[in-house]
């Protein structure tokens, strides 16, 4: 009975350790668990989340109903390889690298886990693509040598600027280096080539100057060599000298004694030969010498002040020549250059003048043609206007416009019967009165017989049509108010 009460209990026992070991979950330091399937409240996080965090610690979890999923703490790398453009247009290639990892906060792991609880690996092309775009955007407003002397400036901008997005994605930044800039243009290359070869020319310089001191303390020491050689020879020479002369002096000093006895009398006699020489030259000088020198400086003065007059005068007549000389040219230059303006003047007055004359008559040309042109064709039309006023006025009346024209012609018609009479030389008149009333009464005749003539030519020729297709009389018919000269016949049967 009690083994099997013990059994129980030690299977019981069992049983929840089992439980327990089933239920029971622990976060690593450097992992957050994430719990789902019921409703909790995390510190620093809204309600409503639908998962629970828990960090360095255990926690128990109902299998069957909540679900435990583990997110990384751990730093993540992801490597920066952008290609940029700087603000002068110049591509270069950027390479770096971004330690990362998740936020210990409670809301950063609630962001994280939000985003990469299932795609932990992809956090690193995830944050390349943030740093790339912000770097490009960066480093477009940076010159090459910006980037080259201040790296620190790039890192700081572009870590500032990704911050906000880091903090949404629930990461945060623990390194950002910039390793690499390379440059396909070869700008950096040719931006070092000046420096590279300063430093160049400063050893090869350097090299120079120590060759050149080295050879500077050769020379002196070979000078200094020969210097001390030298010094040894003159003093060699030297001993050897006074040793000769010596040895010489011991040798004439017979000789010597008496040669500086006889030396002794030509000196005594050179002092007398020179103390008589010393008194004629000083006879000389008085006797001589002076009076030619007076006179000398005599000629030589009033040479010199008549030289010194003459080119005085000489150069006062230059001078005023000169003057004269300037004086005239002046006067003449300005007598030119007021003749020249004058002919200028004169010159475009006269071409004004001859254009304006010219425009002048071309325009009363212009004018003159104008108004003939005008008067022509008004002429032209009134004359055309009267001819058909004309000729439509006799196609309906020609009668009235004979008769018309007889009337308006009629002291013609009367002067033309009456020149009949004009070569009659004598008339002889019968019957008083009556006789010229005769005569009267026939000249009259004659003048209705013009009437009833230009009546029958009218009939038998009858309307014609003008060019412009209006009816037009006989091209006899003058303009209006123009005489019509009327042939009366003359019977010279009228004279008595």
């Amino acid at each position: 009975m009690l083994i099997g009460i013990a059994g129980a209990v030690v299977a019981s026992i069992i049983v929840l350790i089992v439980l327990f070991k089933l239920m029971w979950r622990v976060a690593e330091p450097n992992e957050a668990l994430i719990i789902s399937g019921s409703k909790h409240r995390s510190e620093g996080v809204a309600e409503g989340l639908g998962f629970r965090i828990v960090t360095g610690r255990g926690t128990l979890v109902t299998p069957g109903v909540q679900v435990v999923r583990r997110l990384s703490l751990d730093l993540n790398e992801a490597d920066l390889d952008v290609e940029c453009v700087t603000s002068q247009g110049i591509p270069v290639h950027v390479k770096g690298v971004v330690i990362f990892k998740v936020g210990d906060d409670p809301v950063s792991i609630a962001n994280a886990a939000r985003r990469f609880l299932d795609q932990q690996k992809m956090m690193g092309h995830r944050v390349h693509n943030v740093f790339a775009g912000h770097l490009r955007s960066i480093v477009g407003g940076l010159t090459v040598e910006d980037m080259i002397r201040d790296r620190e400036r790039m890192t700081g901008e572009t870590r500032a600027a990704s911050g906000s997005e880091m903090e949404k994605l629930g990461l945060i930044i623990d390194s950002l280096q910039i390793q690499e800039i390379l440059d396909p243009t070869g700008y950096i290359r040719n931006l070092a080539a000046p420096h590279a070869a300063a430093v160049q020319r400063d050893a090869r310089i350097a090299a120079a100057e120590a060759d050149r001191r080295a050879t500077e303390a050769e020379q002196e020491a070979f000078a200094r060599k020969a210097e001390a050689t030298r010094n040894s020879g003159i003093q060699q020479a030297g001993y050897q000298a006074e040793l000769e002369t010596a040895t010489a002096r011991a040798m004439q000093a017979g000789p010597l004694a008496q040669a500086a006895s006889r030396q002794e009398v030509v000196v005594q006699e050179t002092k007398v030969a020179e103390l008589e020489a010393h008194r004629k030259e000083q006879q000389l000088q008085a006797d001589v010498r002076k009076p030619a020198d007076a006179r000398a400086y005599e000629t030589r003065t009033k040479a010199q002040a008549d030289r010194d007059a003459r080119i005085s005068a000489a150069e006062a007549l230059a001078r005023e020549t000169e003057l004269n000389a300037t004086a005239e040219a002046n006067r003449v230059k300005v007598a030119a250059t007021a003749d020249a303006e004058a002919t200028r003047a004169r010159g475009l007055a006269s071409a004004e003048a001859t254009k304006a004359t010219g425009l002048a008559e071309a325009a009363a040309a212009e004018a003159k043609g104008l108004a003939a042109a005008e008067a022509a064709r008004a002429l032209g039309l009134a004359e055309a206007e009267a001819i058909k006023a004309r000729a439509a006025a006799l196609a309906e009346n020609q009668e009235a416009v004979v008769a018309q024209q007889l009337a308006e012609n009629w002291p013609e018609i009367v002067r033309a019967g009456a020149e009949a009479f004009g070569n009659v030389e004598h008339m002889v008149l019968l019957n008083g009165a009556e006789g010229m009333g005769d005569v009267f009464a026939k000249a009259l005749a004659m003048g209705g017989t013009g009437l009833g003539l230009a009546r029958q030519l009218l009939s038998a020729m009858g309307p014609q049509q003008g060019p412009d297709g209006t009816a037009a009389g006989p091209s006899a018919h003058p303009a209006a108010g123009q005489p019509v000269p009327v042939r009366i016949p003359v019977q010279d049967g009228a004279a008595g």
